[in-house]
């Protein structure tokens, strides 16, 4: 799993060019070229879903049609699966633990005396996850259609909402996350204990669409069980359930909201 950065950011004396870019564009220029170095988080968030769906695409029962999934395979399943994948590593990994030892070390604080916000850092790391996010869903998407022949989503307008919606939900909890631990050895401890959970709702271990009805049904109100279903709903050509789509929004405000009240600089 990704590991914390332990490189500070970049906040004194910028270059005049970067100092006519604004306080956040300079913050958001350095958050950058940080994340660029972290080869871990890079990986596991962009690379591994991809990894992930070609290794499971070895196995000969997941490319056969099954009756009970509508005709459909189970790897054509796994390709929304391992999209999430990413988000939950993102939000609940590789996000909390940056922010956190920023925090613990006094960056935060630092930076609040300076014409840099502490607000343009944490817009910086959620703009970068959050981007990370979705070229990984574009490289998952190419890997199955390519490798697998998995159908492009057929209801394009509303696997990006549900795509879009569910990222938000991801950096949100992972925003929570952080405001709720005060060091960086909690915040690892807590979001490796979440991260297994809501890889389990999203369907990694087992396509939420293959559980139990009641089991479903619980697991549906989650963020990701409600993603899941969302986007395998847009991707076999339906637009996606509005209570799965109200479910992912709700989150992302509730746990927006948490975040906001409980987060501290210092």
């Amino acid at each position: 799993m990704p590991t914390e950065t332990t490189t500070a950011p970049v906040t004194v004396q910028e270059p005049r060019a970067a100092r006519r870019r604004g306080p956040a564009a300079a913050v958001l220029i350095a958050e950058t070229r940080l994340f660029l170095r972290e080869p871990g988080s890079l990986f596991w968030i962009l690379a591994f879903p991809s990894v992930l769906l070609v290794i499971l695409g070895f196995i000969p029962a997941f490319d056969e049609a099954r009756d009970d999934l509508g005709g459909r395979r189970v790897i054509d399943l796994y390709v929304p699966i391992s999209i999430l994948l990413a988000m939950i590593t993102a939000g609940i990994q590789a996000m909390p633990p940056v922010l956190t030892a920023y925090r613990e070390r006094g960056i935060l604080r630092r930076m609040s005396t300076t014409p840099v916000r502490p607000s343009a850092l944490l817009s910086a790391q959620i703009l970068l996850h959050g981007a990370a996010c979705l070229g990984s869903a574009l490289l998952v998407t190419a890997v199955g259609r390519i490798g697998y022949s998995v159908p492009l989503p057929e209801q394009l307008p509303g696997y990006l909402l549900a795509l879009l919606l569910a990222v938000a939900a991801a950096l949100t909890l992972g925003a929570t996350l952080c405001a709720l631990s005060r060091t960086t050895k909690a915040v690892t401890a807590v979001g490796s204990g979440a991260y297994l959970v809501m890889m389990f709702t999203a369907g990694v271990y087992l396509p939420v669409q293959a559980l139990p009805d009641a089991l479903r049904r619980i697991v549906e109100i989650t963020p990701f069980g409600a993603a899941s279903q969302a986007l395998e709903q847009a991707a076999s050509g339906s637009w996606p359930g509005w209570i799965h789509l109200g479910i992912l929004a709700l989150w992302t405000v509730v746990l927006g909201i948490a975040a906001a009240r409980l987060f501290r600089w210092q």
